[in-house]
Protein backbone atom coordinates (compact mmCIF):
# COMPACT_ATOMS: atom_id res chain seq x y z
CA UNK A 1 0.00 0.00 0.00
CA UNK A 2 2.71 2.28 0.83
CA UNK A 3 4.55 1.28 -2.28
CA UNK A 4 1.56 2.52 -4.27
CA UNK A 5 1.08 6.11 -2.69
CA UNK A 6 5.07 6.36 -3.45
CA UNK A 7 4.23 5.67 -6.91
CA UNK A 8 1.04 7.60 -7.58
CA UNK A 9 3.13 11.01 -6.11
CA UNK A 10 5.77 10.64 -8.62
CA UNK A 11 3.12 10.87 -11.45
CA UNK A 12 1.55 13.55 -10.07
CA UNK A 13 5.13 15.42 -10.08
CA UNK A 14 6.14 14.09 -13.10
CA UNK A 15 2.02 15.52 -15.02
CA UNK A 16 2.45 18.80 -13.08
CA UNK A 17 6.00 19.61 -14.63
CA UNK A 18 5.18 18.60 -17.95
CA UNK A 19 2.18 21.12 -18.18
CA UNK A 20 3.97 24.14 -16.62
CA UNK A 21 6.96 23.42 -19.42
CA UNK A 22 4.44 22.99 -22.51
CA UNK A 23 2.91 26.27 -20.73
CA UNK A 24 6.20 27.95 -20.81
CA UNK A 25 6.77 26.94 -24.06
CA UNK A 26 3.46 28.53 -25.51
CA UNK A 27 3.99 31.66 -23.67
CA UNK A 28 7.50 31.99 -25.58
CA UNK A 29 6.39 31.11 -28.70
CA UNK A 30 3.24 33.37 -28.70
CA UNK A 31 6.22 36.36 -27.70
CA UNK A 32 8.44 35.18 -30.81
CA UNK A 33 5.55 35.21 -33.30
CA UNK A 34 4.50 38.76 -31.59
CA UNK A 35 7.77 40.14 -32.04
CA UNK A 36 8.01 39.06 -35.32
CA UNK A 37 4.56 40.25 -36.53
CA UNK A 38 6.34 43.51 -34.82
CA UNK A 39 9.48 43.71 -37.01
CA UNK A 40 7.20 42.78 -39.74
CA UNK A 41 5.13 45.96 -39.10
CA UNK A 42 7.92 47.99 -38.75
CA UNK A 43 9.61 46.78 -42.25
CA UNK A 44 6.41 47.51 -43.81
CA UNK A 45 6.38 51.19 -42.22
CA UNK A 46 10.07 52.19 -43.17
CA UNK A 47 9.90 50.84 -46.38
CA UNK A 48 6.31 52.88 -46.74
CA UNK A 49 5.43 49.70 -48.97
CA UNK A 50 1.40 49.24 -49.74
CA UNK A 51 -0.90 47.49 -52.08
CA UNK A 52 -3.73 48.83 -53.85
CA UNK A 53 -6.72 47.38 -55.92
CA UNK A 54 -8.53 48.50 -58.52
CA UNK A 55 -11.45 47.15 -60.35
CA UNK A 56 -11.70 47.53 -64.15
CA UNK A 57 -13.85 50.45 -63.39
CA UNK A 58 -12.07 51.87 -61.00
CA UNK A 59 -8.65 51.17 -63.79
CA UNK A 60 -10.91 53.05 -66.36
CA UNK A 61 -12.14 55.60 -65.04
CA UNK A 62 -8.65 56.47 -63.79
CA UNK A 63 -7.25 56.63 -67.14
CA UNK A 64 -3.91 55.09 -66.20
CA UNK A 65 -0.87 55.02 -68.49
CA UNK A 66 2.18 51.98 -67.87
CA UNK A 67 5.23 52.17 -69.21
CA UNK A 68 8.65 50.78 -68.26
CA UNK A 69 11.56 53.04 -66.67
CA UNK A 70 13.27 54.86 -69.44
CA UNK A 71 16.78 56.77 -70.17
CA UNK A 72 16.78 60.21 -70.57
CA UNK A 73 19.63 62.82 -71.06
CA UNK A 74 19.07 65.32 -68.42
CA UNK A 75 20.95 68.67 -67.66
CA UNK A 76 23.31 68.69 -64.60
CA UNK A 77 22.17 71.34 -62.70
CA UNK A 78 23.67 74.08 -60.05
CA UNK A 79 21.27 75.72 -58.20
CA UNK A 80 21.35 79.38 -57.17
CA UNK A 81 18.92 82.30 -56.53
CA UNK A 82 19.15 85.58 -57.66
CA UNK A 83 17.22 88.60 -58.96
CA UNK A 84 16.06 90.76 -62.50
CA UNK A 85 19.01 93.46 -62.88
CA UNK A 86 18.83 96.05 -65.62
CA UNK A 87 21.96 97.84 -67.14
CA UNK A 88 22.96 101.24 -67.02
CA UNK A 89 22.85 101.67 -70.08
CA UNK A 90 19.02 101.37 -70.26
CA UNK A 91 17.55 103.15 -67.57
CA UNK A 92 17.83 107.16 -67.92
CA UNK A 93 17.23 110.22 -65.90
CA UNK A 94 16.07 113.11 -68.32
CA UNK A 95 17.19 117.01 -67.56
CA UNK A 96 17.65 120.15 -69.00
CA UNK A 97 20.41 122.14 -69.81
CA UNK A 98 18.66 125.05 -69.10
CA UNK A 99 16.80 126.66 -66.51
CA UNK A 100 12.91 127.75 -66.60
CA UNK A 101 9.06 126.96 -66.01
CA UNK A 102 7.11 123.92 -67.49
CA UNK A 103 4.66 124.72 -69.57
CA UNK A 104 3.81 121.29 -70.91
CA UNK A 105 3.95 117.18 -70.27
CA UNK A 106 3.26 115.19 -72.84
CA UNK A 107 3.51 111.78 -71.02
CA UNK A 108 2.12 109.81 -68.28
CA UNK A 109 3.57 107.67 -65.82
CA UNK A 110 4.26 104.05 -67.55
CA UNK A 111 3.86 105.33 -71.29
CA UNK A 112 6.06 103.82 -73.64
CA UNK A 113 8.37 106.39 -75.92
CA UNK A 114 11.08 106.32 -78.29
CA UNK A 115 14.34 108.10 -78.06
CA UNK A 116 13.61 111.51 -79.54
CA UNK A 117 10.44 111.97 -78.62
CA UNK A 118 9.42 115.06 -77.01
CA UNK A 119 8.32 114.76 -74.06
CA UNK A 120 7.79 118.02 -72.11
CA UNK A 121 8.03 121.79 -73.11
CA UNK A 122 9.92 124.58 -71.40
CA UNK A 123 9.67 128.48 -71.46
CA UNK A 124 13.17 129.37 -70.42
CA UNK A 125 15.06 133.31 -70.14
CA UNK A 126 18.10 131.17 -70.91
CA UNK A 127 17.09 130.10 -73.83
CA UNK A 128 15.56 133.06 -75.20
CA UNK A 129 19.14 134.61 -74.23
CA UNK A 130 20.69 132.04 -76.31
CA UNK A 131 19.04 132.57 -79.69
CA UNK A 132 19.36 136.07 -79.50
CA UNK A 133 23.05 135.16 -79.15
CA UNK A 134 22.77 132.80 -82.26
CA UNK A 135 21.18 135.62 -84.29
CA UNK A 136 23.51 138.97 -83.68
CA UNK A 137 26.23 136.07 -84.37
CA UNK A 138 24.47 134.84 -88.05
CA UNK A 139 23.95 138.47 -88.47
CA UNK A 140 28.09 139.47 -87.61
CA UNK A 141 29.24 136.47 -89.44
CA UNK A 142 27.44 137.42 -92.67
CA UNK A 143 28.66 140.61 -92.92
CA UNK A 144 32.40 139.46 -91.82
CA UNK A 145 32.82 137.42 -94.59
CA UNK A 146 31.79 140.16 -97.33
CA UNK A 147 34.03 142.19 -95.26
CA UNK A 148 37.01 139.57 -95.59
CA UNK A 149 36.30 138.83 -99.41
CA UNK A 150 36.42 143.04 -100.33
CA UNK A 151 39.61 142.55 -98.08
CA UNK A 152 41.36 140.04 -99.88
CA UNK A 153 40.62 141.75 -102.93
CA UNK A 154 41.59 145.11 -101.79
CA UNK A 155 44.46 143.29 -100.65
CA UNK A 156 45.80 141.69 -103.96
CA UNK A 157 45.33 145.47 -106.01
CA UNK A 158 47.96 146.20 -103.18
CA UNK A 159 44.93 148.78 -102.14
CA UNK A 160 44.39 148.41 -98.02
CA UNK A 161 47.19 147.62 -95.36
CA UNK A 162 47.89 143.96 -94.33
CA UNK A 163 47.29 144.84 -90.92
CA UNK A 164 43.23 145.75 -92.10
CA UNK A 165 43.52 142.79 -93.91
CA UNK A 166 44.87 140.85 -91.26
CA UNK A 167 42.23 141.89 -88.92
CA UNK A 168 39.67 141.12 -90.76
CA UNK A 169 40.36 137.83 -91.43
CA UNK A 170 40.94 137.58 -87.45
CA UNK A 171 37.63 139.08 -86.67
CA UNK A 172 35.59 136.41 -89.09
CA UNK A 173 37.71 133.36 -87.67
CA UNK A 174 36.74 134.29 -84.59
CA UNK A 175 33.17 135.37 -85.27
CA UNK A 176 32.71 131.69 -87.02
CA UNK A 177 34.09 130.32 -83.70
CA UNK A 178 31.51 131.69 -81.97
CA UNK A 179 28.44 131.01 -84.12
CA UNK A 180 29.63 127.26 -84.41
CA UNK A 181 29.83 127.53 -80.18
CA UNK A 182 26.07 128.84 -80.38
CA UNK A 183 24.76 126.39 -82.89
CA UNK A 184 26.21 123.61 -80.85
CA UNK A 185 24.40 124.48 -77.92
CA UNK A 186 21.17 124.93 -79.68
CA UNK A 187 21.26 121.45 -80.95
CA UNK A 188 22.69 120.39 -77.10
CA UNK A 189 19.09 122.17 -75.95
CA UNK A 190 17.02 120.23 -78.62
CA UNK A 191 16.15 123.37 -79.91
CA UNK A 192 16.20 125.05 -83.45
CA UNK A 193 16.57 129.02 -83.39
CA UNK A 194 13.26 130.17 -84.34
CA UNK A 195 11.95 127.80 -81.40
CA UNK A 196 9.76 129.37 -78.93
CA UNK A 197 10.29 127.01 -76.40
CA UNK A 198 12.81 124.88 -75.15
CA UNK A 199 12.03 120.63 -75.56
CA UNK A 200 12.83 117.97 -73.38
CA UNK A 201 13.40 114.66 -75.77
CA UNK A 202 14.03 111.21 -74.05
CA UNK A 203 17.53 109.76 -74.64
CA UNK A 204 16.68 106.07 -75.26
CA UNK A 205 13.86 104.47 -76.00
CA UNK A 206 11.99 102.44 -72.41
CA UNK A 207 8.84 102.93 -70.19
CA UNK A 208 8.43 106.47 -68.16
CA UNK A 209 9.28 105.29 -64.57
CA UNK A 210 9.18 108.68 -62.43
CA UNK A 211 7.79 112.44 -63.45
CA UNK A 212 8.88 114.51 -60.27
CA UNK A 213 7.31 117.45 -61.82
CA UNK A 214 4.04 119.03 -62.40
CA UNK A 215 3.17 122.15 -64.83
CA UNK A 216 4.31 125.13 -63.75
CA UNK A 217 7.25 123.65 -61.44
CA UNK A 218 10.48 125.84 -61.66
CA UNK A 219 13.29 123.35 -62.96
CA UNK A 220 17.44 124.36 -62.71
CA UNK A 221 19.65 123.13 -65.11
CA UNK A 222 20.55 119.23 -64.45
CA UNK A 223 17.79 118.85 -62.07
CA UNK A 224 15.97 115.23 -62.81
CA UNK A 225 12.73 115.69 -65.16
CA UNK A 226 11.58 112.23 -65.76
CA UNK A 227 13.05 108.98 -65.62
CA UNK A 228 13.02 105.57 -68.08
CA UNK A 229 13.31 101.99 -68.13
CA UNK A 230 14.41 99.97 -70.78
CA UNK A 231 13.10 96.56 -69.34
CA UNK A 232 13.54 94.86 -72.94
CA UNK A 233 17.56 94.67 -71.41
CA UNK A 234 16.54 92.99 -68.26
CA UNK A 235 19.04 90.39 -67.50
CA UNK A 236 19.51 88.25 -64.26
CA UNK A 237 21.89 88.56 -61.43
CA UNK A 238 22.55 85.02 -59.83
CA UNK A 239 24.76 84.52 -56.50
CA UNK A 240 27.41 81.63 -57.19
CA UNK A 241 28.84 80.27 -54.25
CA UNK A 242 32.58 79.60 -54.06
CA UNK A 243 32.34 75.58 -54.11
CA UNK A 244 30.19 75.74 -57.74
CA UNK A 245 32.60 78.92 -59.07
CA UNK A 246 34.33 76.27 -61.09
CA UNK A 247 31.62 74.64 -62.93
CA UNK A 248 29.98 77.82 -64.05
CA UNK A 249 31.17 79.23 -67.72
CA UNK A 250 29.69 81.81 -70.12
CA UNK A 251 27.71 80.66 -72.53
CA UNK A 252 25.75 78.18 -70.38
CA UNK A 253 22.03 77.79 -69.87
CA UNK A 254 19.94 78.91 -67.30
CA UNK A 255 16.54 78.09 -66.97
CA UNK A 256 14.49 80.03 -64.03
CA UNK A 257 10.98 80.39 -62.50
CA UNK A 258 9.84 83.80 -60.14
CA UNK A 259 9.94 83.44 -56.11
CA UNK A 260 6.78 85.31 -55.94
CA UNK A 261 4.84 85.34 -59.12
CA UNK A 262 4.47 82.09 -60.73
CA UNK A 263 6.14 79.11 -61.60
CA UNK A 264 6.50 80.03 -65.11
CA UNK A 265 9.92 79.09 -66.99
CA UNK A 266 12.22 81.16 -68.57
CA UNK A 267 15.37 80.59 -69.96
CA UNK A 268 18.59 82.50 -70.19
CA UNK A 269 22.34 82.61 -70.90
CA UNK A 270 25.49 83.55 -69.22
CA UNK A 271 27.72 86.19 -70.67
CA UNK A 272 29.90 87.39 -67.93
CA UNK A 273 30.73 86.51 -64.58
CA UNK A 274 32.37 89.01 -62.05
CA UNK A 275 35.98 88.64 -60.99
CA UNK A 276 35.29 89.55 -56.88
CA UNK A 277 33.28 88.32 -54.29
CA UNK A 278 30.47 90.38 -52.64
CA UNK A 279 30.70 92.20 -49.89
CA UNK A 280 30.01 89.79 -46.58
CA UNK A 281 29.22 86.85 -49.10
CA UNK A 282 31.05 83.51 -50.60
CA UNK A 283 29.70 84.52 -53.59
CA UNK A 284 30.23 85.19 -57.02
CA UNK A 285 27.35 87.49 -59.07
CA UNK A 286 26.65 85.76 -62.62
CA UNK A 287 24.80 87.46 -65.43
CA UNK A 288 23.15 86.14 -67.74
CA UNK A 289 20.79 87.64 -70.56
CA UNK A 290 17.32 86.45 -70.63
CA UNK A 291 16.31 84.96 -73.90
CA UNK A 292 12.44 86.13 -74.01
CA UNK A 293 11.45 88.97 -72.06
CA UNK A 294 8.03 88.90 -70.78
CA UNK A 295 5.86 92.53 -70.76
CA UNK A 296 5.51 92.04 -66.84
CA UNK A 297 9.09 91.70 -65.84
CA UNK A 298 10.41 94.53 -64.08
CA UNK A 299 13.51 94.87 -62.04
CA UNK A 300 13.96 93.50 -58.52
CA UNK A 301 11.99 90.40 -59.15
CA UNK A 302 13.71 87.46 -57.15
CA UNK A 303 13.75 84.30 -58.94
CA UNK A 304 14.89 80.70 -58.44
CA UNK A 305 17.88 79.20 -60.69
CA UNK A 306 19.43 76.25 -62.65
CA UNK A 307 22.44 76.82 -64.28
CA UNK A 308 23.13 73.67 -66.81
CA UNK A 309 26.47 72.33 -66.50
CA UNK A 310 25.92 69.32 -68.59
CA UNK A 311 23.94 66.43 -69.43
CA UNK A 312 24.18 62.76 -68.92
CA UNK A 313 22.20 60.07 -69.37
CA UNK A 314 19.74 58.99 -66.39
CA UNK A 315 16.91 56.80 -65.57
CA UNK A 316 13.92 59.03 -65.82
CA UNK A 317 10.33 59.16 -65.33
CA UNK A 318 7.63 62.07 -66.22
CA UNK A 319 7.14 64.11 -63.52
CA UNK A 320 3.36 63.07 -63.14
CA UNK A 321 4.63 59.18 -62.23
CA UNK A 322 5.79 60.39 -58.92
CA UNK A 323 4.00 61.39 -55.80
CA UNK A 324 5.02 62.26 -52.65
CA UNK A 325 3.39 60.75 -49.05
CA UNK A 326 5.14 61.17 -45.92
CA UNK A 327 7.95 63.59 -46.91
CA UNK A 328 8.85 60.85 -49.01
CA UNK A 329 8.65 60.01 -53.15
CA UNK A 330 6.63 56.93 -54.48
CA UNK A 331 5.77 55.36 -57.34
CA UNK A 332 3.37 52.63 -58.31
CA UNK A 333 4.23 49.76 -60.53
CA UNK A 334 1.50 46.81 -62.08
CA UNK A 335 1.75 44.08 -59.53
CA UNK A 336 -0.58 41.78 -61.19
CA UNK A 337 -3.68 41.44 -63.11
CA UNK A 338 -6.55 39.32 -62.05
CA UNK A 339 -9.59 38.18 -63.97
CA UNK A 340 -12.75 37.83 -62.05
CA UNK A 341 -16.23 37.73 -62.45
CA UNK A 342 -16.93 41.57 -62.70
CA UNK A 343 -14.20 41.79 -64.77
CA UNK A 344 -10.25 42.56 -64.14
CA UNK A 345 -8.68 43.52 -61.03
CA UNK A 346 -5.61 45.69 -61.20
CA UNK A 347 -2.87 45.42 -58.32
CA UNK A 348 -0.15 48.14 -57.40
CA UNK A 349 2.85 48.25 -55.21
CA UNK A 350 3.95 51.56 -54.03
CA UNK A 351 7.94 51.69 -54.24
CA UNK A 352 9.84 54.47 -52.73
CA UNK A 353 12.66 56.31 -55.40
CA UNK A 354 14.48 59.26 -54.67
CA UNK A 355 13.79 62.10 -57.43
CA UNK A 356 17.05 64.02 -58.42
CA UNK A 357 17.21 66.58 -61.76
CA UNK A 358 14.00 67.89 -63.35
CA UNK A 359 13.88 68.92 -67.34
CA UNK A 360 11.15 69.25 -69.87
CA UNK A 361 8.73 67.44 -67.75
CA UNK A 362 10.80 64.22 -66.76
CA UNK A 363 12.61 63.85 -63.55
CA UNK A 364 15.63 61.46 -62.71
CA UNK A 365 14.19 58.77 -60.35
CA UNK A 366 16.60 56.16 -57.92
CA UNK A 367 14.40 53.44 -57.27
CA UNK A 368 15.70 52.58 -53.96
CA UNK A 369 14.73 48.34 -53.67
CA UNK A 370 14.90 46.12 -56.33
CA UNK A 371 11.89 45.63 -59.05
CA UNK A 372 11.99 43.41 -62.16
CA UNK A 373 13.79 45.76 -65.21
CA UNK A 374 10.59 44.96 -67.07
CA UNK A 375 8.27 46.47 -64.32
CA UNK A 376 4.84 48.66 -65.76
CA UNK A 377 5.34 51.36 -63.94
CA UNK A 378 1.95 54.36 -63.52
CA UNK A 379 3.33 57.41 -65.47
CA UNK A 380 0.06 58.59 -65.31
CA UNK A 381 -2.83 58.17 -63.09
CA UNK A 382 -0.75 58.18 -60.17
CA UNK A 383 -2.14 60.32 -58.03
CA UNK A 384 -5.79 58.68 -58.74
CA UNK A 385 -3.89 55.36 -57.30
CA UNK A 386 -2.38 57.03 -54.59
CA UNK A 387 -6.33 58.94 -53.67
CA UNK A 388 -7.34 55.59 -53.75
CA UNK A 389 -4.37 53.97 -51.38
CA UNK A 390 -5.56 56.81 -48.96
CA UNK A 391 -8.96 56.19 -48.75
CA UNK A 392 -9.35 52.33 -47.81
CA UNK A 393 -6.46 53.68 -45.73
CA UNK A 394 -8.71 56.07 -43.80
CA UNK A 395 -5.74 58.72 -44.51
CA UNK A 396 -5.74 62.08 -46.55
CA UNK A 397 -5.03 61.93 -50.25
CA UNK A 398 -1.55 63.10 -50.96
CA UNK A 399 -0.34 65.61 -53.44
CA UNK A 400 0.93 64.62 -56.65
CA UNK A 401 4.81 65.15 -57.03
Amino acid sequence: MKKSIIYLSLISSFLLFSCKKTQENKAEESKVETTEQSSEAVAEGESGNKEVELTQAQYNASNIQLSILGKKNLSDVIRVNGSTELPVQSQADVSSFLSGTITSINVNLGDYVKKGQTIALIDSPEFIQLKEQYTISKSNLEYLELEYKRQQTLRQENVNSEKTYQKTKSDLTIERARFESLSNRLNLVNAAANAKSLRVVSPINGNISAIPIKIGSSVMAGQSLFSIVDNSELHLDLMVYEKDLPLVKVGQKVSFSFTNIDETVVTAKIFSITKSFEPGTKTVIVHAKIDNVLDTLIPGLYVNALIHIGEKTVDALPNKAIIKADGREFIFILEDEVEEAGGMSYHFERVEVKSGVSELGYTQVTILESIPADSQIVIDGAYYVQSHLAKTSGGAPEHAH
